[in-house]
């Protein structure tokens, strides 16, 4: 039989989610104003409820924002929000409230720039076709990383994790990660100087869930044994010398975990008190393949 598709574009590789990022906020308040009211997100109703942390919810991501002091991601989060045009009228509804911290927004050609009250940055784009079926959901994130270590880091990926990597130049050396549909961690390398790790997060799924542990294990990077469910590591290095890469803190858990593709409520945050539409207080994640 003729074949008259190709397959391997639907490959996505042992990581089958990006779920997660944890940034610590000081400021519940703050942390309501930016990622509720400016981005337009959702709080979860169910987990999580009171001051000490807050889970929102952006399609089937989460952030998840403990109160202590704020971590900062040392590169950019991509964010895929649609209806540009009115995700720049709530960013403008609270710039005063903001006014004393690092928030800032900036309208470009092809997104919008935000940044979040600790300094967290953002680029946030309309769906397209470069973000497969994603209507709303955290896309990638772009981390900088010293020079000459792109390449060492997508081997790590690919060799330890089985998540499909590579390395192009594009504006730079950049190693990209796929980590699910639609999303991927990329690792720019720059010429600054580059923060020292603060200790942030990022959650993935995968599939083979003990494979991964067992070469991580081989080489003593395993920081946390934390359920039957889910470890840690926090070390990239490269797999020659073992030299520390990079720093990132994943948490890894297995598609059995209990939270594995838990329903999240997204509101439709253009629902107000005063112009209410009955049966429209909810938003799709996704939406139709691109022709």
């Amino acid at each position: 039989m003729e074949e008259n598709f190709n397959r391997r574009l639907e490959d996505i590789g042992n990581v089958i989610a990006l779920e997660h990022i944890n940034l610590c906020v000081p400021d519940q308040r703050l942390a309501t104003l930016f990622y509720i009211s400016g981005l337009g997100l959702t709080r979860d109703p169910y987990l999580v409820t009171s001051v000490a942390n807050m889970w929102v919810n952006i399609g089937r991501n989460q952030f998840h924002l403990p109160t202590r002091d704020p971590l900062v991601i040392r590169g950019t989060i991509g964010l895929v929000i649609p209806e540009r045009r009115k995700l720049l009228d709530r960013l403008r509804s609270i710039e005063g409230q903001l006014k004393d911290t690092k928030f800032s927004f900036k309208s470009d050609k092809s997104f919008v720039s935000a940044t979040c009250p600790w300094g967290n940055r953002f680029r946030i784009y309309s769906p397209g076709k470069r973000f497969g079926r994603m209507a709303l959901g955290i896309a990638y994130i772009e981390f900088d990383v010293p020079k000459n270590s792109a390449k060492g880091i997508a081997q790590f990926y690919q060799e330890i994790i089985s998540a499909p990597s590579e390395t192009v130049n594009f504006r730079g050396v950049v190693a990209r990660v796929q980590v699910g549909e639609g999303q991927k961690l990329i690792f720019r390398e720059i010429d600054r100087k580059i923060p020292a790790f603060d200790g942030h997060h990022i959650q993935i799924y995968i599939a083979n869930f003990s494979t991964p542990h067992e070469k991580l294990n081989a080489r003593g990077l395993i920081t946390e044994e934390s359920s039957q469910y889910q470890y840690r590591f926090e070390n990239i290095i490269d797999l020659d010398t073992g030299n520390v890469l990079y720093k990132l803190n994943h948490e890894v858990r297995s598609l059995t975990h209990p939270l594995f593709a838990r329903p999240l409520v997204n509101r439709n945050p253009n629902q107000t008190n005063n112009s209410y539409s009955p049966a429209n207080e909810d938003r799709s994640w996704s939406m139709a393949l691109p022709t």
